[in-house]
This record gives structure tokens, sequence and C-alpha cells, in this order.
């Protein structure tokens, strides 16, 4: 049986409310939040995605919703890569997580809960992971201050 191309594989994945594209070799699939997960397992189990390669945001201040959240997958059975990318609201930044798929997102979630906030429904260890405890704010957003003074926080003996 042939590999399939990024092309053959747009169309597998498409349907369901996904907006599919192909942009350099890569699968591109945009969806609503609520339809992540679902479509997570389903490029797991059906397609063969079987590695996740990271999780992070994009934030556009200026936009409603404000930010876009980004997964990689890579499938070793056929050598493709797959973007999902969905949007959520400043006001309510949250997508499922996927730490029960795929063991490594929980370190990644927590890195993408450091920098943008985005919290991640079913993940329960959202600790810093690369900023200490107490630090305020999310780096990473655009409206973050760039000369801002961070709370001193006492050295543990």
């Amino acid at each position: 049986m042939a590999r399939p191309d990024a092309e053959t594989m747009r169309e597998q994945v498409a349907g369901d409310g996904r907006e599919t594209t192909v942009s350099h070799g890569t699968v591109v699939v945009e969806l609503a939040p609520a339809a992540f997960l679902a479509t997570a397992q389903e490029l797991k189990s059906r397609h063969g995605f079987d590695l996740l390669l990271d999780v992070t945001a994009v934030d556009w201040p200026e936009r409603e919703p404000r930010f876009d959240v980004v997964w990689h997958f890579y499938s070793t059975r056929h050598f493709l890569r797959v973007r999902v990318r969905t949007r959520v609201s400043a006001a309510d930044p949250v997508v499922d997580s996927l730490s029960a798929l795929y063991g490594s997102a929980g370190f990644m979630e927590r890195e993408c809960h450091d920098m943008y906030g985005i919290r991640f429904r079913g993940n329960d260890d959202l600790r810093p992971i690369l900023l200490y405890e107490g630090f305020e704010g999310h780096p990473l957003r655009k409206d973050y201050p760039k000369r801002r003074e961070q709370p001193l926080v006492p050295y543990r003996k």
C-alpha cells in the first residue's frame, strides 16, 4: 500500500465541520474547540498520527477570539505532519487536554499555560514549568509589559 501524500490525507481528514488545507506539505485543520478532542483521537487511532510534536498559541490582541491554540502531530507510518488549530477567547481560554492520548502533552500544555494563560481541561497539573511560582502574568501575550517588575520570591533553603 502506497503512503498517502498530504493532499490525500487532507481529503481523508476533511469533514465534520473541519476546514482543511495543505500548506508547505503540512495538512492544516481548523475547527471549533468543542470538536478538537474527537479530531485528535481520530488523527491518532484512524490516521496514525502517533507523535505529538508541540502545543503552542498565537496571540492576536485585536481579534476576537484572541488566541489560536495550535498542535502539531506527526505520523511515523505515513511520514506526514498535521497542524490543528482552534480559536479561544481571552475571557475563557480553555481547550481540552491531550494528556490522556499523548503522555508528553502534559508538559507542553504546562508551557503553553505559563506563556499564554491557556487552560487545558483535563490536565490537573498546570503548575509553572518555565516560570517560578508567584510569577504574575503571561509573558508571550502581546500586551505583557516588557519592563514589568515581578514580585520578589524568597529562596528556599
